[in-house]
């Protein structure tokens, strides 16, 4: 246990509920505001990309004994299943046998860490809207418009878990000697939705990881426990195969006539789904430093927004709530040491699940239908399942492990260069799994 402290955490998404938690059980008075309702009286639809948890977002879950009670509202996911245009299906699994990612609806995850966090003695106050935030006195300034008169809020401590166009941030911003860098991708996405059958069973394979790959856009599908799948079609915003250029039903009905056929039975509401849900941005924001003093903190997305192509946003930020507790546990009331220790050892990671989350777009829209790419990856499984001590995966690294980020992408460019050299080898098709392929990754792995 810590010294109790008056602590105020500004956003209730699922980083600053899991915070709250952790920060209670230390000893400390925890308050969470947040603008929004509370999402447990409000319907929950239309702009949003079911979650996965992996190992990291496990562990930061299992150290605080709420891992069993979030598996209860998850279904394991264990493959891809690749949607071709001509109708064929195939399964690429992740990691080895018996590893999964879990698919989890983030409203129902949300309503859920909410009541486990009320249960612990957290205050939540909905509908309070944070404008701005006195990095030196630590007073959050609450009012109903930014115009209006504001309210004064004090307090020991206070975390911005705000998300990506976090207002905490906004403050810190106006430092000097405060990087920031916000990137838009040309690519946005929209929620659509694929209805249980009359007898609540689900219409596709419920563990697996649905994506229609089409080159610079896709199609994806992931299930809810209800029998139904949130699905999101990732396009760009311009240009052939594009969001402005659907613009009528007809249009509509062409184009996934044209790419994605096999959805047709699938997808009953597709056009009122299309029409209705909002077309949605993606961003990578990264800023440093994300503390101030040992007043403020970021935490999440606030720090560092990434796109969900590697589906890591939820474990990034889970992941910080593991790295900061350590260093509470280490430097016990040296606040100003926490957060230092916690900044430096989060930062490079952070920077580096971005990439990884970047370049996952183009694996999955595009690479995952190729051959060569298809065969690489057999490949890899095969020696790895040879020599395990010897290659593990980029993937694995990435979902399956709590080795770095950073490291990961480090180690993954190592190793695909390796890969780009075998697949050289003459007649690589016929012989991917022979003694001389073997013999030759080992050589370049000296």
């Amino acid at each position: 246990m810590q010294t109790p402290q008056k602590m105020a955490i500004v956003g209730s998404g699922l980083v600053g509920t899991l915070l709250a938690i952790y920060l209670k059980r230390a000893g400390h008075s925890v308050s969470v505001f947040d603008r929004s309702p509370d999402i447990r009286n409000i319907e929950f639809s239309g702009r949003s990309i079911n979650l996965v948890m992996s190992d990291r977002g496990w562990k930061t879950l299992e150290d605080i004994g709420l891992d069993e009670e979030i598996r209860k509202i998850g279904i394991p996911v264990n493959k891809r299943g690749i949607h071709l245009k001509d109708g064929t299906l195939n399964n690429q699994f992740y990691g080895k046998e018996g590893e999964a990612i879990f698919s989890l609806s983030r409203g129902i995850l949300n309503r859920k860490m909410i009541d486990l966090a009320e249960k612990e003695g957290v205050d939540f106050f909905f509908e309070h809207k944070i404008w701005d935030v006195n990095l030196a006195t630590v007073t959050l300034f609450e009012g109903e418009t930014e115009q209006d008169a504001w309210r004064e809020l004090k307090f020991d401590m206070v975390f911005g878990a705000d998300g990506a166009f976090s207002r905490i941030r906004h403050r810190m911003q106006r430092q000097s000697m405060f990087d920031y860098s916000q990137e838009f991708m040309e690519i946005g996405y929209k929620e659509l939705h694929i209805p249980a059958n009359a007898d609540g069973s689900h219409k596709l394979d419920k563990n697996s990881l649905h994506i229609w790959p089409r080159g610079n856009f896709m199609l994806m599908a992931l299930a809810n426990l209800q029998g139904s799948f949130t699905c999101t079609l990732f396009m760009p915003f311009k240009g052939e195969n594009s969001f402005e250029n659907i613009k009528t039903e007809a249009d509509l009905t062409a184009f996934f006539a044209e790419f994605f056929p096999d959805t047709k039975e699938v997808i009953p509401d597709l056009v009122r789904d299309f029409f209705k849900n909002p077309t949605s941005y993606l961003a990578i924001m990264k800023c440093f430093p994300w503390t101030y003093e040992d007043k403020v903190a970021l935490i999440g997305d606030s720090s560092h927004a990434i796109v969900p192509f590697y589906g890591q946003g939820m474990n990034a930020g889970f992941e910080d709530i593991t790295v900061l507790h350590e260093m509470m546990q280490k430097y016990g009331d040296d606040w100003k040491k926490i957060f230092s220790e916690y900044e430096i050892s989060r930062k490079p990671n952070a920077d580096a699940i971005a990439e990884l989350s970047k370049r996952n777009f183009i694996e999955m829209s595009d690479l995952t239908a190729d051959a060569n790419f298809i065969l690489q990856k057999k490949i890899e499984k095969w020696f790895s399942d040879k020599h395990p001590e010897k290659w593990t995966p980029l993937y694995s690294r990435v979902t399956f492990s709590l080795q770095p980020y950073a490291e990961a992408l480090a180690i993954g460019d190592a190793q695909n260069e390796i890969m780009q050299e075998v697949l050289k080898m003459n007649n690589i098709e016929e012989k991917w799994d022979s003694p001389e392929v073997e013999q030759r990754i080992l050589e370049l792995l000296k």
